[in-house]
C-alpha cells in the first residue's frame, strides 16, 4: 500500500457516515441485482417477517420491500442512516410495514426462529461472513432464507497490490467456492451464488462518488482527514478498474436446514 494511502480502518466513523449518507447505496449493487437475488427466495407471504441487516439508508431495502409482502425491518448501527431509511419508507408509502431501527448486527433483538428472510447487501463483512451466518441462523425459521452480498476473489491467485489492499481492508475475503463451503458448514443449503455485474460498482457506486468527492472537498477545504479519506476512496476505485477481473461482489443465497 502506498505511503500516502491510509487504511479505511483509520478514518473517523462520523466522517464515513456523513459521506455515505449522501449516496443512495452504501456499497456496490443495483435494483436488478436485488431482484435477481430475491428470485431465489421462495414461500414469502403477507405474514412473512424480513430483516435487512446493515441496511444503511435503505436503497436496496426499498426495492426489496416493493416486491415482497410482509413486514420488513431494517437494522443499522448509525441513527443517521435509520433516519434516512424511515424517510425513504414514508416517501414511498411503505412505512406501514417497513421500519428502520438502530441496532448492532452482533446483538440483534429478534426472537429465535422469528424471521422468514435475512437480507444483507455489502454489510456482513462488519461481523464477518462466517460469524454472521452462524449467529444470524437462530433468528431464521426452518426452511427460511439468508441472502447476502460479499466481496470475493474470482481466482486462486492475484497480483500482490490488490491482495495486500483487501487483506488489510477485509481479511475475511475468500474465493467463491470457499464462501459457498462456509455457508454450507454454517447449516444452510447453498441455493445460489452469482457475481454482481460491473455496473454495480461503476454506475451505481463509483460514478455517484465523483460529484460527491468534489462537493465534499469544497465544503471541507483544508480538512486533512477529509482529503485523506477522498484520496482513499479514489484509490479504491482505481484499484477496482485495474484489477476487476480478480474480485468483485458476489450474492450468496442459502436456505436454513
Amino acid at each position: 500500500m502506498s505511503e500516502d494511502i491510509k487504511s479505511i480502518h483509520e478514518f473517523d466513523i462520523a466522517l464515513l457516515c456523513e459521506y455515505f449518507s449522501n449516496l443512495e447505496r452504501q456499497g456496490p449493487g443495483s435494483p436488478e441485482v436485488t431482484l435477481k437475488a430475491l428470485s431465489f427466495v421462495e414461500n414469502l407471504t403477507q405474514e412473512s417477517k424480513i430483516a435487512d441487516i446493515g441496511c444503511g439508508s435503505g436503497g436496496q431495502t426499498m426495492i426489496l420491500s416493493q416486491h415482497v409482502e410482509g413486514q420488513v425491518t431494517g437494522v443499522d448501527l448509525f441513527p443517521r442512516f435509520i433516519d434516512l431509511f424511515n424517510k425513504n419508507a414514508a416517501s414511498l408509502k411503505l412505512d406501514d410495514r417497513v421500519k428502520g431501527v438502530v441496532g448492532s448486527m452482533d446483538n440483534l433483538s429478534f426472537q429465535d426462529e422469528e424471521l422468514d428472510l435475512i437480507w444483507s447487501e455489502g454489510a456482513i463483512y462488519n461481523i464477518g461472513f462466517e460469524k454472521g451466518l452462524q449467529e444470524w441462523k437462530r433468528f431464521l425459521k426452518r426452511g427460511a432464507y439468508v441472502a447476502v452480498s460479499e466481496v470475493s476473489w474470482f481466482t486462486d491467485e492475484r497480483p500482490a497490490e490488490i491482495e495486500e489492499f483487501w487483506q488489510d481492508a477485509y481479511p475475511g475475503i475468500d474465493t467463491i467456492a470457499n464462501k459457498v463451503g462456509q455457508m454450507q458448514k454454517a447449516g444452510y443449503v447453498p441455493v445460489a451464488s452469482f457475481i454482481l455485474p460491473e455496473n454495480c460498482w461503476t454506475e451505481h457506486f463509483y460514478a455517484p462518488q465523483v460529484k460527491l468527492d468534489e462537493k465534499f472537498l469544497k465544503e471541507n477545504q483544508g480538512n486533512k482527514a477529509v482529503e485523506e479519506f477522498i484520496a482513499n476512496q479514489r484509490h479504491e476505485a482505481q484499484l477496482y478498474y485495474k484489477y476487476k477481473e480478480y474480485y468483485g461482489y458476489v450474492f450468496y443465497i442459502g436456505k436454513k436446514i
